[in-house]
């Protein structure tokens, strides 16, 4: 079967997610990647997770986004190291990095000092606040994105001054989007034959998940809170949790109590209008929890449902992944990992009819393929063994 990316190769110097989830994008529609790590210790992710290291198997954290690749161990702070990375370069469509600007500069590679001399490139750089201005030096992390962008500010719960949240949503948004730019250069590339640089950050991807807040504010000075603006419920049932939404509906109150068979509250003056059942939610939840209570999930959505009522159960992850319907969704795949058993991971959430992803390689351990790709790009054993003993390949 033909691939999307067939004939594309990206060398893929990201580490830890907001990288490595591009390259991983650019790998299952059927791009080669090859994977520079650093010397000995690689990607930062192969010793994060301590639990599985002490049990010697493969990191999860690494597992989950390097599929689709193999990994080139390579000491890029030896002159012979960088020269090998240039001679990959001569046959390399997409360069990706997620290095700091000041590293980049250091390194000799920077987009303006690769540009003449590999003008097909498309050159991908992911930072962490931009290529310029004050933050540009600082190392970025999902959760500073988070604080400087507003967005652990914007909590929805008015008893909380700020949250960080766990789930490095930043960073994989940030990825996702340096993919679809990645791809855009290509294709048109296809037309001009000349690469070009594309980049993101992750405060400008913080910025964009607040699209909708942000443009509430910057044309009427208004703050837009999903949470706190509507009428909303997590209530507790026998077997579980459950959540109702009253997004789009004019008395959505009033919707709720017919779904569980109560009285109207929408009719009490202080629940009156919408604007006040969002205000004062928590005391119309307290009357209605008891009734919940007593019912299933499944018997409280579906009571919702009838009522076109947004609504979905309160899941834990462990449970979420055991869901019938993502289950149905295939989103879960298997890899081998670097030699060890096979392993289940998410997938690629991008569906193509004709040319789908694809697991076509597992997870390489650190340097597996170093000497197959240099002997692929022309290095004879000689100039292999010359450069182990330079110290630029471990």
């Amino acid at each position: 079967m033909k691939r999307a990316l067939e004939s594309v190769r990206v060398l893929d110097l990201g580490e830890v997610l907001q990288g490595p989830i591009a390259a991983q994008v650019l790998g299952d529609f059927g791009a080669e990647v090859i994977k520079i790590e650093r010397g000995i210790n690689g990607d930062i992710t192969r010793t994060l997770d301590r639990a599985a290291i002490e049990a010697g198997e493969p990191a999860s954290y690494f597992v989950g986004v390097n599929r689709n690749k193999r990994s080139v161990s390579l000491n890029l702070k030896t002159r012979e190291g960088m020269a090998t990375l240039h001679r990959l370069l001569e046959q390399a469509d997409v360069l990706l990095h997620s290095y700091r600007p000041s590293a980049v500069r250091r390194m000799g590679l920077s987009y303006e000092e690769l540009a003449d001399k590999y003008p097909g490139l498309v050159y991908a750089s992911a930072t962490g606040f931009g290529e310029s201005g004050p933050y540009a030096h600082k190392a970025g992390q999902d959760m500073l994105a988070q604080s400087l962008s507003g967005m652990a500010r914007t909590v929805g719960d008015p008893t909380l001054r700020a949250h960080l949240m766990p789930v490095p949503t930043v960073d994989y948004a940030s990825g996702m989007a340096l993919a679809q730019g990645v791809l855009a250069a290509l294709y048109e590339r296809e037309r001009s034959g000349l690469g070009q640089k594309v980049s993101v950050n992750l405060l400008d991807t913080a910025l964009a998940l607040q699209t909708l807040e942000s443009a509430s504010l910057l044309m009427y000075e208004r703050e837009t809170n999903w949470v706190t603006d509507w009428y909303s419920g997590i209530f507790e049932t026998r077997d579980g949790m459950v959540t109702v939404l009253g997004l789009f509906r004019d008395n959505a109150l009033r919707l709720v109590c017919k779904a569980l068979g109560v009285d109207d509250l929408s009719r009490r003056p202080e629940f009156a209008t919408a604007d006040l059942q969002a205000r004062n939610k928590e005391q119309a939840n307290e009357v209605l929890r008891g009734t919940v209570e007593e019912m299933t999930t499944e018997d409280a959505i579906q009571r919702f449902d009838s009522v076109d009522l947004l609504s979905a159960p309160l899941l834990t992850l462990r449970e979420a992944l055991q869901h019938p319907q993502v289950l149905e969704n295939g989103i879960i795949t298997e890899v081998e990992t670097g030699g060890h058993r096979s392993t289940r991971i998410l997938g690629n959430l991008v569906k193509l009819s004709r040319t789908p992803a694809t697991v076509r390689r597992g997870v390489p351990a650190l340097g597996e393929h170093t000497e197959s790709v240099l002997r692929e790009s022309g290095f004879t054993d000689v100039e292999i063994a010359e450069l182990r003993a330079s110290g630029a390949v471990p």
